[in-house]
């Protein structure tokens, strides 16, 4: 098996330990054994000088509170989409909650300073799903991705709680600032907005750089280009065109 094969089974391995009615039913103790056990055989691969055993004993510990998180997702959907008819289809057919659930594994893997695997992790949700979360994105609880496809959120991006994306968002980057010396990327700055509790941002919309924050209870439309900051309680849109009716008789 290849590097992100065994990434994938261990993957499905904890799909299945977060939601066992909707990926199987697995002995708790065993799966949890063979996923703690897996993963620090990665992890020693990729990082030799981190203590393997370690870092996935504390993802393990970790898995409570990412279950909890979780669990607020899969009822922010079910209560922010009316075709949703139970919690159960939000688990089995909604590639937010997938993408949202995968990342949320990656990063706690991220904050361990596992190189490569919580990468992996969110290429797989994206090959699958068509959203892209940087593992390192930081991301409150109750967050809803309706319909997904082309979401992308950036690495250095935090979402408060309660927040609804639609599809085709960006939370991006504005610019990339460059060593003057050597003329390379300058790595580990912040880049991508902050959006803050309670705010939804419709089809489209476009938000860049890391000194941009969402006020919180805000609305963004669709199809809406931000690179300033938006207070909270507002609402920002595009004037839409005045519609052009002819007839076609």
């Amino acid at each position: 098996m290849t590097l992100t094969q065994r990434i994938a089974a261990i993957v499905r391995k904890l799909l299945a330990l977060l939601h066992p009615c909707a990926y199987g039913e697995l002995s708790a103790k065993g799966s949890q054994e063979w996923i703690a056990s897996a993963l620090a055989k990665e992890i020693a691969l990729l990082a030799p000088r981190l203590d393997a055993d370690g870092v996935a004993a504390r993802f393990m510990a970790a898995l409570p509170e990412v279950k909890r998180l979780v669990a607020t997702d899969v009822q922010a959907a079910y209560e922010g989409d009316p075709a949703a008819t139970s919690p159960m289809e939000v688990v089995m057919a909604y590639p937010g909650l997938y993408a949202v659930t995968v990342h949320r594994l990656a990063h706690e893997l991220y904050r361990l300073g596992v190189p490569i695997i919580p990468r992996i992790m969110s290429e797989l949700a994206h090959s699958r799903t068509g959203i892209d979360i940087h593992p390192g994105a930081t991301i409150g609880e109750r967050f809803f991705i309706d319909h997904g496809t082309g979401v992308v959120i950036g690495e250095t991006t935090v979402i408060g709680r309660n927040v609804k994306l639609y599809q085709g968002v960006t939370l991006g980057a504005k610019s990339f600032d460059k060593d003057p010396v050597t003329g390379a990327l300058v790595k580990g700055v912040k880049r991508h907005p902050n959006v803050e509790d309670n705010v939804v941002i419709y089809a489209g919309a476009t938000i860049l750089g890391g000194d941009t924050v969402i006020g919180h209870d805000s609305e963004i439309g669709g199809s809406v280009w931000l690179i300033e900051s938006v207070p909270p309680n507002s609402r920002v849109y595009n004037k839409p065109p005045a519609p052009v009716i002819k007839s076609i008789s």
